[in-house]
């Protein structure tokens, strides 16, 4: 049994297409930290690019929980 939050994640996913956007570039962001981490040692360059990425889905997880918001408030 889903939330109300999720059931609304899953309408979004299903007819927004920003949202369904902000997932995939989350994901890829995701992905990328995954593939840093897994390094035994950053550089420096790979440790700012750690910092970027962390930031950038961060960014976008926020703009995702946003449009949740408005969902609701429409609800």
């Amino acid at each position: 049994m889903s939330t109300p939050t999720e059931a609304i994640r899953e309408q979004l996913m299903a007819g927004s297409e920003e949202y369904q956007r902000l997932r995939e570039e989350h994901a890829r962001y995701v992905s990328q930290l995954e593939r840093l981490c897994s390094k035994p040692y950053l550089s420096e360059q790979e440790q700012l690019e750690e910092v970027r990425l962390k930031k950038l889905k961060l960014r976008v997880k926020d703009r995702m929980e946003i449009l949740v918001h408005q969902a609701q408030l429409v609800r």
